[in-house]
């Protein structure tokens, strides 16, 4: 069964999903958010404020009037049940990858990253993983728990193996987790540095990307769980996403805005041009 047309969609997302080479849709999500709790509010939130940009991206010379993307709206998610949550992330996103679409998810916490990868891995088994973040994600578990947003990344790694995951500007985590990810993953502090030779390095294989916005310093971004300072500008981020531009990107999200801790709008702004432009990056490929 598709899904039906979303009522108000994310600006210049309101193509059918036929005819649509990407597949918006939101997972609004937070139960094992640890400090400060409303990533879950974001999605709905974006598609409003999302009507305060241009279709026309003067970073990419690219416009989202010349690309197909639908948006599918909000899963509906069961209180209580982040099995279920976990699950129906997975199975959604899995009909998006049949049907030959881009999945690009708006996120609720980080833990959505999971099933969603998980549904991308079943299809693309060289998978590897571009992960923008202020936290490393790569603890074996969280007061006990196996799935959290602070595991996130442990969970991908079981499954993917060594050297799949590329993460960048990170700043914050257990000394544990910095030393594991020297072994395990290609972990570089701060910034975004080296991140062009990592897109020759890659090549055409299948990439997932996901964007913590937390990597941004909370001067430009301070409407998220879990503030950190010392981030990557804004114009950094544009770099960024300029540089993955010619990766064969199969699968992304953005996630971890929760837009009332910024009373102002201005994280919600941010994170809705981030949006448009990835999904303008990942576009006509």
């Amino acid at each position: 069964m598709k899904p039906s047309k979303n009522v108000q969609t994310f600006l210049g997302f309101d193509n059918e999903y036929e005819d649509s080479e990407i597949i918006v849709f939101g997972s609004p999500f937070d139960g094992t958010t640890s400090f400060r709790p409303g990533t879950r509010f974001a999605p709905s939130i974006m598609r409003n404020e999302s009507y305060g940009l241009e279709t026309y991206s003067p970073y990419l010379d690219k416009d989202l009037e010349d690309v197909s993307v639908f948006d599918a709206g909000d899963l509906d998610f069961p209180f209580g049940n982040p099995k279920k949550v976990l699950d129906h992330i997975k199975s959604f996103t899995k009909d998006i990858v049949e049907d030959k679409k881009i999945p690009v998810m708006i996120g609720g916490e980080h833990l959505v990253t999971l099933p969603a990868v998980e549904a991308v891995y079943e299809k693309y088994k060289d998978l590897h993983i571009l992960h923008f973040d202020a936290h490393a994600d790569v603890r074996e578990d969280y007061m006990g728990e196996k799935f959290s947003h602070a595991t996130v990344m442990r969970r991908i790694w079981d499954f993917l193996g060594n050297k799949k995951i590329y993460q960048f500007g990170i700043r914050s985590g257990e000394k544990e987790e910095f030393e594991w990810g020297r072994d395990h993953t290609y972990l570089t502090k701060f910034n975004c540095e080296g991140l062009a030779e990592v897109v020759k390095q890659i090549g055409q294989s299948p990439v997932y990307v996901t964007i913590d916005l937390d990597i941004l310093d909370p001067s430009i971004f301070p409407g998220t769980g879990t503030i950190e300072p010392g981030g990557i500008s804004f114009k950094e981020m544009m770099d960024v996403i300029k540089t993955i531009e010619p990766l064969n990107i199969v699968g992304a999200d953005v996630v971890e805005l929760s837009p009332h801790y910024d009373s102002s709008g201005v994280s919600t702004a941010v994170a809705c041009k981030i949006i448009r432009e990835l999904v303008l990056a990942i576009s006509n490929k």
